[in-house]
């Protein structure tokens, strides 16, 4: 949420947000961590809304996987947002613990803590008043530390999360004064998901994602996807009062992941943008023996 040199109040989610959160669990849920028995690495790319001026961007790495002989999970990921003249970067480590809940269904709940940072670069931003003393040619920022909490149930075909970030809710200041981005809010994902196979070649996965954060409305987003041969996938995703979407992707021999979506804006935004690219990568590394 911006206020104070803007003279008004911009509402909106924090938090970078994935098309493919599918692939991406872990950023949204630090349970996740752990609950596959191999190490993976995945990275996602996102450019939002290409032809507007300074659209956001959005580049996330990570990396987590289990013990390899107690039933708890590490990783880490690092991210970084960047819209206009502002940015955020996040770095945080994590740390799982699952048990069995009940036959052949387990628990796995998760706790993330890291850094940080919001940036504001006034030398990008154009002023209508030049004088003004506050951010003019000045380059701003701050870091404070952050936590986010996961719960995670999981099956061979199904899953169903909570988590909840920001949960220290800390008040962010780019200089000295009160002005500058307010408190940060937090922030609250409950996700689940069905795969199963519809022919010895299609196996079918569907999931949702309810996403809440005072004072935004909550957003819903589903998809579908259909899998051949545990090699190539195409799949359809909707959210709220946003965007329609493709997906695509590619297996290379159980390893290596590539999957891209391209978004439709479906609010009054699709008439000044040609869409959004979202471009994953995952490598999946050898199972823990």
């Amino acid at each position: 949420m911006l206020s104070g040199w803007f003279g008004s109040q911009l509402a909106a989610q924090q938090l970078p947000h994935y098309t493919q959160f599918m692939f991406n669990d872990f950023v949204l849920n630090p349970a996740v961590a752990g609950t596959a028995d191999y190490y993976q690495i995945r990275s996602n790319s996102r450019f939002q809304w290409v032809g507007i001026l300074d659209a956001p961007q959005t580049i996330s790495l990570s990396i987590y996987g289990p013990h390899k002989e107690k039933p708890m999970g590490f990783g880490g990921y690092l991210y970084s947002d960047v819209t206009g003249p502002t940015s955020r970067t996040g770095l945080y480590g994590t740390y799982a613990y699952n048990i069995e809940a009940w036959p052949d269904i387990r628990l796995s709940m998760g706790l993330s803590v890291g850094l940080l940072q919001n940036k504001v670069d006034g030398t990008e931003i154009q002023l209508i008043e030049e004088n003004d003393p506050v951010i003019q040619g000045g380059v701003f920022s701050t870091w404070v530390p952050d936590a986010s909490l996961g719960f995670y149930l999981y099956h061979d075909n199904w899953f169903a999360g909570f988590s909840a970030f920001q949960l220290f809710s800390n008040n962010i200041k780019v200089y000295d004064m009160k002005n500058g981005l307010n408190r940060l809010k937090h922030h609250y994902y409950l996700m689940g998901g069905y795969a199963t196979d519809i022919h010895p070649d299609f196996r079918l996965e569907v999931s949702a994602m309810l996403k809440g954060t005072t004072p935004a409305p909550l957003q819903l987003e589903f998809n579908a996807r259909t899998t051949y041969r545990e090699t190539f996938w195409i799949g359809m995703s909707y959210r709220t009062k946003d965007a329609a979407s493709i997906l695509l992707g590619y297996i290379h021999e159980n390893r290596f992941m590539f999957g891209y979506s391209y978004d439709i804006s479906t609010s009054t935004i699709r008439s000044f943008n040609s869409g959004t690219h979202e471009i994953m990568i995952g490598i999946r590394l050898n199972p823990i023996r």
